[in-house]
């Protein structure tokens, strides 16, 4: 006998900041319809950037990382459907197939997965003590483990990987940081900046090696033991944590027909070639005016929140594309950093600020016009900066420059 399968008039796939975002824009913006959100965890939504820095460090308990507390969903009556995985979509019948062979139809599917951490293809990679940071479950035995790490080795250089040698670096631990490239942050930063935190970095002890790569992990009683390089050389350790980047989890849209190649494609109002599906979030590759038009994924609360604030407008009559100002941010140490705009393809950099003094911003232009701004410890020339950016500005270099001048007198 087969069960009857579930329906709502609205589900959510994937109960991260996109996914329950959605839910709560969809009710604060009066919609009647049923709305369940579905996520492959047992917690309930919670924040994803805090894993690397206040609850790995043990500053920030899991219940302060929760979007909403456990009541605010069956108070706005969303159902939440925890533990479940989709692993097919039938965008005829409008239906979906859980892990559980459980199956639940809908009127508009929201595709909001996130993605999965980029994992090594060497040996040992799979390794006990080898590490990804993309949930609490990750974080959790990390910290199981940590009492019994003396060494440990951070693959990757990007922002995952610079905030977790951070914290570790802070809780006594010797941290070696390998980047591939010949900078950390290569890929979302200019050189500046770059250089800024490695010597940051070394400067509170992390052994940070760029231009190196990997061979493989090596393997004593079925943990990792070692961080073997290409150039033989052997880092010891007992714990390895892999920061590489993350993979797009669509899966079931492509197989599904839903167009993409790098995450799966949305239109402006965040719709897949798919009907009634939309996708939001890390896993939604979208024409980005602040990308000169390219398509993009963008791997931020921002993007998330705003994304599915456009579906919610949608779905309740008042469409509109999507065109919101990029926003990030990263806490090392004490330093916060705070960027607004796409630095992608910037011609020319200027240098707002002395970096020795830890408090600074590097403006990037394309053709004259600001582009974006990287501000370390200089939260007001980040508030002032966006508006150069949503204007394009050109602006002199040396005005930029001259820290006397404030950016809200150059709009």
């Amino acid at each position: 006998m087969t069960t009857a399968a579930l329906r709502y008039d609205i589900l959510i796939a994937g109960a991260g900041h996109a996914g329950a975002q959605s839910a709560i824009a969809l009710r604060q913006r009066g919609y009647q319809g049923s709305i369940a959100l579905l996520g492959d965890e047992a917690d309930p939504p919670y924040e994803r950037p805090p894993l690397s820095k206040g609850y790995l460090a043990g500053d920030k308990p899991f219940e302060r990382l929760l979007i909403r507390p456990a009541r605010f969903w069956g108070e706005r009556d969303v159902a939440l459907l925890l533990g479940r995985t989709i692993v097919t979509v039938d965008p005829v019948a409008h239906q979906v197939t859980l892990g559980d062979d459980g199956r639940i139809d809908y009127g508009t599917l929201v595709w909001a997965t996130g993605g999965a951490p980029r994992r090594l293809v060497c040996s040992g990679h799979d390794l006990t003590g080898v590490h990804g940071v993309r949930n609490r479950a990750d974080v959790d035995r990390m910290i199981a483990e940590l009492p019994d790490v003396t060494r440990i080795v951070v693959i990757g250089g990007g922002y995952i990987g610079l905030e977790a040698a951070a914290v570790l670096t802070k809780l006594s631990k010797h941290v070696t940081v390998l980047e591939a490239q010949d900078r950390v942050l290569a890929r979302v930063a200019g050189e500046a900046l770059s250089r800024f935190y490695e010597a940051e970095h070394r400067a509170h002890g992390v052994d940070l090696r760029t231009g190196v790569t990997v061979d493989c992990i090596e393997e004593r009683g079925g943990a990792a033991c070692g961080v073997r390089l290409a150039d033989g050389h052997v880092l010891a350790c007992e714990m390895v944590i892999v920061g590489i980047g993350i993979i797009p989890a669509v899966a079931p849209l492509i197989a599904a027909g839903a167009a993409g190649t790098n995450g799966v494609d949305v239109d402006a109002q965040c719709r897949t070639t798919l009907p009634d599906v939309y996708a939001i979030g890390d896993c939604a590759a979208h024409a980005n005016s602040f990308a000169d038009g390219a398509t993009i994924r963008l791997e931020s609360v921002q993007n998330a929140n705003d994304q599915a604030n456009v579906v919610a407008k949608a779905q309740t009559g008042a469409a509109e594309d999507y065109d919101a100002v990029p926003w990030f941010w990263s806490h090392q140490y004490d330093l916060k950093l705070q960027t607004v705009g796409l630095s992608i393809g910037h011609d020319a950099t200027v240098v707002r600020g002395d970096p020795a003094t830890r408090s600074f911003s590097v403006i990037y232009l394309k053709q004259g016009q600001v582009r974006a701004l990287d501000c370390v410890n200089a939260t007001r020339d980040y508030v002032q900066g966006r508006a150069l950016v949503v204007d394009r500005r050109v602006i002199d270099p040396a005005l930029l420059a001259d820290t006397s001048v404030p950016l809200k007198a150059m709009t």
